[in-house]
C-alpha cells in the first residue's frame, strides 16, 4: 500500500543570491546577519512517497519513539508494549519513505514515520504494560468523567466475553492526515482476516483508541448565558471522525 504525501519541513535557509550580494557589500556585518538568519524559520514543502509495510523487529526503536510520543507522562512500559506489537505482526502497518536517495546522510531507510495496530487488552490481562494501559485510563475517566462512566468502564475491562482492543495510531506531526484513510481499511482487512483465524486481535468487541486533544474556551458566550463553549483540536485530525460519530450515536441513543 502506497500514499503520496507531503513532508512539511522547518528548516533555516536562504537566498544564494541575496547571501553573495550581501557578503560582498558589507563584509563587517557578516557575524550580526547570520546570528539573525539563525533565528529566523522558513518554511520549506518536500514532497515525499510514503508507503505501508508489515511490522518487522527493525521497527522496534521507531515505534518506542512513537508510544513514547503518544504516553508521554503515562508510566507504561513502553518496552513491553512495543514486543506486544512486534509478535503480533499480522496485524497493523509501518508507515515508511518509499525510496530514500543514495546519497543521504540524514535519512535511514527503515525510519518510522507512523504506524497502525490493534491490541487486544482483555486478551493479555495479566501483563504489565497492558494493566499500566488500563489504570491509565481509569485515572483519567475518574478525574474527567461522571461516576456512573468511571463504573461502566470498569465493567467493560472486567467482562472477559467481551474483549476490549486498543486502537494505537501514531505518526510524526509533519505526516499529513491523509495517509491514515488507507491505513485504517488495511487494519480492517487484517483485523477481518484475524477474526476468521481465531487470532486475539480479531476478537475485539470494543475497540478504544486515546486521542490527544487540545481545548480552548471561546470568547464568545452561548445567547442563553453558561460557560463558553469548548472546542477540541485533534492532534491527529482524521480522529475528529470517530469524535463526531460517537457523539451522533449518543444523541440517537438518548432520543430513542
Amino acid at each position: 500500500m502506497a500514499s503520496s504525501a507531503k513532508k512539511r519541513a522547518v528548516g533555516l535557509g536562504e537566498n544564494p543570491e541575496e547571501s553573495e550580494h550581501s557578503s560582498d557589500e558589507n563584509p563587517e556585518d557578516d557575524d550580526e546577519s547570520a546570528e539573525d538568519d539563525s533565528d529566523e524559520e522558513i518554511n520549506e514543502e518536500v514532497l515525499v512517497d510514503f508507503e505501508a509495510h508489515a511490522i518487522s523487529p527493525n521497527d522496534y526503536n521507531g515505534i518506542k519513539k512513537l508510544l513514547q510520543q503518544l504516553f508521554l507522562k503515562g508510566h507504561v512500559d513502553i518496552s513491553g508494549m512495543t514486543d506486544i506489537i512486534i509478535q503480533q505482526n499480522h496485524v497493523g502497518s509501518v508507515i515508511k519513505q518509499a525510496e530514500v536517495p543514495e546519497d543521504s546522510d540524514d535519512d535511514d531507510p527503515d525510519e518510522v514515520f507512523g504506524f497502525i495496530t490493534m491490541l487486544n487488552l482483555t486478551e493479555r490481562k495479566g501483563v504489565q504494560c497492558v494493566e499500566e494501559v488500563k489504570e491509565l485510563i481509569m485515572d483519567h475517566c475518574e478525574k474527567n468523567a461522571s461516576h456512573s462512566v468511571t463504573e461502566h468502564l470498569e465493567k467493560i475491562f472486567s467482562d472477559t466475553s467481551k474483549p476490549v482492543g486498543l486502537l494505537l495510531s501514531e505518526r510524526f506531526i509533519n505526516v499529513p492526515p491523509q495517509i491514515a484513510l488507507p491505513l485504517h481499511k488495511q487494519l480492517q482487512i487484517e483485523m477481518a482476516e484475524a477474526q476468521r483465524t481465531n487470532q486475539p486481535s480479531g476478537r475485539c468487541h470494543y475497540c478504544m483508541m486515546i486521542s490527544k486533544t487540545c481545548k480552548e474556551a471561546t470568547k464568545s458566550i452561548p445567547a442563553r448565558g453558561g460557560a463558553p463553549k469548548e472546542e477540541y483540536m485533534f492532534i491527529n485530525a482524521e480522529e475528529e471522525f470517530f469524535h463526531e460519530l460517537l457523539k451522533s450515536e449518543s444523541s440517537v441513543s438518548q432520543k430513542i
